[in-house]
């Protein structure tokens, strides 16, 4: 019986690895919006002459969105990969180590992410901002809601995470440290 349990646990162990999949679809996805950046950027620059103030600032919050979904991206896949599958050995001590890295826990993850969210879903309702004419006040509104339970979910997630990491501790003198 004892070797059951010994082989069932390590067949549970050994079964982060069927992750790793998932996070080379991620690179692939990271490689898809590098070319969706070249085109849009190719886009802008081919047409800056004839564009208006406006289609510039559009074109350029595209840009940034392209590059912060990016940004969401590296953090899902190394930070993912660190947490749920196997350390990354080749970055201890890197000089190019990112600096959230040598603290990230599933908690952290969390939070980053959707910091990362509210961050691209704020650049998405800034386009409709600025393009407000041509969008109905119901999508707009709708766009504000998403956006603030976003801002919501993220501030209850910190919350939470914040509550489950701090340890009350109290010393031989009665005093809570």
């Amino acid at each position: 019986m004892n070797r059951i349990v010994r082989a069932l646990e390590a067949l549970i162990f050994w079964s982060r690895w069927l992750q790793a999949p998932l996070y080379v679809g991620l690179i692939v996805a990271q490689g898809v919006y590098v070319y969706q950046f070249g085109l849009e950027l190719t886009h802008l620059v081919m047409r800056a002459g004839t564009l208006s103030e406006t289609d510039v600032m559009l074109s350029v919050l595209g840009l940034i969105d392209v590059v912060m979904i990016a940004n969401l991206l590296i953090m899902v896949i190394i930070g993912g990969y660190e947490t749920f599958v196997s350390r990354l050995d080749q970055v201890e001590n890197h000089p190019d180590q990112p600096e959230w890295l040598s603290h990230v826990n599933a908690g952290v993850l969390k939070v980053k992410l959707a910091t990362a969210l509210i961050s691209i879903s704020a650049i998405h309702l800034l386009k409709s901002f600025i393009n407000a004419e041509q969008m109905t006040e119901k999508a707009l509104m709708w766009q504000v809601i998403i956006h603030m339970t976003f801002v919501l979910s993220a501030i209850a997630m910190a919350w939470t995470d914040r509550i489950m990491t701090n340890t009350l501790t109290i010393g031989k003198d009665g005093a809570t440290r």
